[in-house]
């Protein structure tokens, strides 16, 4: 009796033991938040948001649009002191201009039998090579103003006037004044009634009130974790008073 109560613990722990080595099953993804209630939390943002960086290792001459302010699509945005480029332009520029009157007198000594061809062919080298020189220089110039790409505006200031940066260093961020765009992300299975231009309202946290908008487009594929998929829509109206960055929640019901 006492040999066959000993058996039946060690059968006992052992079964404990067993269940205690088994990992706990995953826990399933976090719905959309909102689905319940036919509601989805969206995000505004500006359809073109850049970084401004320089191309050229410079003194930052002028940046003319303050943060908040406004500009025009080629309007200058960013202004850096190249007086040294602009001089190295110049000096390649007459040096084009020399090698080009030493090919010209070359060419006519050549047909006067004055010049071989050697010294015409050596002429042409070094005015190709000053073309080329030039042309670099002109290149680099150009780049001494950053235009806007865009119409928008000055989201954030990251370098400052006098301040030398170099190559790939940020200068300025940049929003698009045009429409913003309404991502959210919204369950798979609406797919069967959620189309481009399907009809909901977004209520904006930040200003307490309301906008009609419609959708725009849906995203390429379905996240298989949350099973949900990305939807991008625009307000429809006057969204003046709308900024990226601010959010709320889509309704569609």
């Amino acid at each position: 009796m006492k040999r066959t109560q000993e058996l039946g613990l060690a059968i006992l722990l052992s079964a404990g033991m067993v269940c205690a080595a088994t990992p706990p099953a995953k826990p399933l993804a976090a719905p959309v938040a909102g689905v319940g209630d036919g509601r989805i939390r969206v995000q505004l943002m500006a359809r073109n948001a850049v970084t401004l960086s320089g191309e050229v290792a410079a003194k930052i001459a002028a940046l003319p649009v303050p943060e908040g302010g406004s500009f025009s699509k080629g309007q200058a945005l960013v202004q850096f002191d190249c007086g040294s480029y602009r001089a190295q332009l110049r000096k390649s520029q007459a040096s084009l201009e020399a090698a080009s009157q030493l090919l010209k007198v070359n060419n006519q000594l050549a047909k006067l039998n004055s010049a071989g061809a050697l010294d015409v062919a050596q002429a042409q080298g070094k005015a190709k090579e000053a073309a080329a020189d030039a042309s670099y220089m002109q290149t680099i110039v150009g780049k001494c103003v950053i235009n806007a790409p865009f119409n928008g505006r000055v989201a954030r200031r990251i370098a400052a006037v006098h301040q030398y940066v170099n190559p790939g260093n940020p200068v300025l961020d940049i929003v698009d004044a045009g429409a913003l765009e309404l991502r959210m992300l919204v369950p798979s299975r609406w797919l069967g009634k959620l189309k481009p231009g399907s009809k909901f309202s977004v209520a904006v946290d930040e200003l307490g009130a309301s906008f009609p908008a419609r959708i725009e487009r849906l995203g390429a594929q379905i996240d298989p974790v949350s099973q949900s998929i990305l939807a991008v829509g625009v307000i429809d109206g006057d969204s003046a008073s709308l900024l990226p960055g601010m959010s709320g929640w889509a309704s569609f019901k």
